[in-house]
């Protein structure tokens, strides 16, 4: 028996050649085959329905399972997210006794991780839009539906958590006809957690999600959706095969830059990879073909025989754009070479972050990094250090600016040691996003307080349901990616749901905050900020600095500085020697006389010695209020 109560099906055989069937219109079905994925707003119970339904289709028995055990990586399992898209082959024998082969693909809730969404749904044929009993639907819940909704899927609403004491189930309901434009009536109830309707979505699957169209005699035509470095194999493709068939030993060809390889092995993911004699149309699997450098995999590829090609390539994904910079240094000049190696590896397993050289007075050699938001940028600083042993810093993070210069020109900029002179500037333009947060009414009046702070305006404020308030504004993307997160979480006291799209560039009035220590420019602390908020920032990182720099023989003083302007100071006294405690008698010239000479000794050290500031004063910068 499964923990759920239900007794394990056993384990059907998984066939290499789906029975297709042909329509009179000549589009051939792979009728035994479901592709489908998981979607909802973050913390809706979307690796705890994954959990459920691998144990009842018998993949897993209670002695290896553990939950979200889809979610393999450490870092997930300790924040409690998805943070990689995961794909598993199901085996489920329907109510009818037919055999099926259901294909899940379990995804990210968070808005940072929506490019992995966009990448699943372009391998299935539906989904499952799960919405929580108590919360009812979400801002990412809209957004997960219209990216379901582009690929033309079949969706299947889900009430998720309908054990809950909270849990108002009519109200939902009434949101899925609202709000969701879908059918009420075609909604399912269920609770991931004790296992509640875990036969009815599995039945629904069936039914209701169209099996995918192919034709495994056809020429190759694979897509790749993921992939990931494995030390022993080289490249793990991840791929779903729309037309033709591949087994090891074909030779097949990545038809982004024409490179040809021999297929070494072939299979599916259950919770391991499983070896089969081949994948075909219909299918979602992994190739492993030898590929030894990461470069020569582009997610979003064809793969196609050699031999027998296709015409043209698949239809890619979509190019994603970053929106937080910052630069990535090791702690240690020695390790760039192991930090260019792990980046390069990290890309092929994270398709939506971007890098190239960079280089700082302070920091030595380095990467520019581009992250779709702060919570990918921590993610991909935690797994840099934890998966490729690594000791990394960072920059502060900044955003894409637009500054048109007087010559009539434009100029982008995300690195503040590329900003154009205020000279010769004529405008100068930041990114405003449109945020949307839900929470409860009860905590409206601190959110506008921190939207307002935050330069925000243009506010809208409805009432989705009794005590739930969504609210929204335009902002500077800027301001969001400093500390707006972790104070709105503060003030939420964890409630509250954050999401934002990108609007438009605004004219605004920006300048270049330098950070001066001793009198030299540390450029890895520059920052572009609105003219209104640097003081405040340049007194913040002053402070943190002056905490942070161990205390000289001399006098050490920390400036913030807009062009020649200092606009804030912090200073760290000195340490100071008692030369005068010898003398114990005599002319006070004699104490003046020695005093003077140390004076002099201090200017002197003062003018040759070099400040060295600690990694923990870098980070320290970085740090947002709440925090210290």
């Amino acid at each position: 028996m499964n923990p759920i109560g239900m007794p394990f099906t056993s384990i059907p055989p998984l066939t290499n050649n789906p029975t297709s069937i042909t329509t009179p219109d000549g589009e051939k079905y792979l009728k035994d085959i479901r592709n489908f994925s998981i979607i909802a707003h973050i913390d809706h119970g979307k690796s705890t329905l994954a959990d459920r339904l691998i144990l009842r289709t018998g993949v897993c028995d209670t002695r290896t399972f553990k939950d979200q055990i889809l979610d393999n990586m450490d870092i997930e399992r300790e924040r409690g997210i998805t943070i990689k898209s995961q794909a598993i082959t199901l085996p489920y024998t329907a109510s009818d006794g037919k055999a099926y082969c259901l294909n899940l693909i379990d995804t990210p809730g968070h808005v940072d991780f929506s490019y992995e969404v966009s990448r699943s749904l372009a391998s299935c044929e539906g989904v499952l839009l799960l919405i929580d009993a108590a919360q009812g639907v979400q801002a990412q819940t809209l957004a997960n539906l219209y990216l379901a909704m582009e690929h033309d899927l079949e969706i299947i609403p889900v009430i998720n958590k309908i054990d809950l004491p909270s849990a108002d189930i009519e109200r939902v309901l009434e949101q899925i006809d609202s709000e969701l434009g879908l059918d009420p009536d075609t909604a399912l109830l269920c609770s991931a957690k004790d296992g509640t309707g875990i036969d009815g979505i599995l039945e629904a699957i069936v039914e209701r999600v169209p099996p995918p169209k192919g034709d495994p005699d056809a020429p190759l035509a694979a897509l790749i959706f993921d992939a990931h470095y494995d030390a022993f194999r080289g490249t793990v493709i991840s791929c779903r095969v729309f037309n033709g068939t591949v087994s090891a030993g074909d030779t097949i060809r990545f038809m982004f830059n024409d490179s040809v390889y021999r297929v070494e092995e072939v299979g599916h993911f259950l919770l391991s990879r499983e070896k089969r004699s081949e994948l075909s149309a219909g299918e979602v699997g992994y190739i492993i073909a030898g590929v030894k450098t990461v470069s020569s995999v582009s997610i979003g590829d064809t793969v196609t025989l050699d031999t027998k090609p296709c015409t043209a390539p698949l239809p890619g994904f979509k190019e994603v754009k970053p929106v937080v910079f910052a630069s990535i240094y090791p702690i240690a000049s020695d390790d760039y070479e192991d930090l260019a190696v792990a980046l390069e590896k990290y890309k092929l397993n994270d398709a939506a972050f971007i890098y190239e050289k960079d280089s700082s007075v302070a920091l030595g050699q380095g990467f520019r990094c581009g992250f779709l938001g702060l919570l990918h940028l921590d993610i991909v600083q935690e797994r840099l250090e934890r998966e490729y042993d690594l000791n990394i810093i960072l920059s502060v993070p900044s955003v894409r600016y637009r500054f048109t210069l007087k010559d009539g020109s434009v100029v982008w900029v995300d690195n503040p040691a590329h900003y154009p002179g205020p000279m010769a500037i004529d405008k100068s333009e930041e990114p405003y996003i449109r945020a949307t947060m839900m929470l409860p009414d009860r905590y409206l009046g601190p959110v506008m307080t921190l939207c307002i702070e935050k330069r925000g305006s243009n506010s809208n404020l409805r009432y989705p349901g009794p005590g739930r308030a969504e609210l929204s504004y335009e902002m500077p993307l800027s301001e969001v990616i400093y500390d707006f997160y972790d104070r709105f979480k503060s003030v939420t006291q964890g409630y509250g749901s954050f999401d934002y799209d990108l609007i438009d560039y605004r004219e605004s009035n920006l300048v270049l905050l330098d950070i001066l220590v001793n009198g030299e420019k540390v450029d890895a602390l520059s920052q572009i900020v609105h003219r209104d908020r640097a003081r405040a920032r340049g007194v913040q990182a002053c402070d943190r600095l002056k905490d942070e720099i161990p205390r000289q023989m001399y006098k050490i003083a920390i400036q913030g500085a807009i062009g020649g302007e200092i606009i804030s100071r912090s200073t760290i006294s000195p340490y100071r020697k008692d030369v005068t405690a010898k003398c114990y008698g005599g002319d006070i010239t004699r104490k003046r006389k020695l005093l003077e000479k140390q004076k002099a000794g201090k200017k002197r050290m003062k003018m040759v010695g070099s400040v060295s500031i600690p990694q923990s004063a870098f980070l320290a910068v970085l740090k947002s209020d709440s925090d210290s």
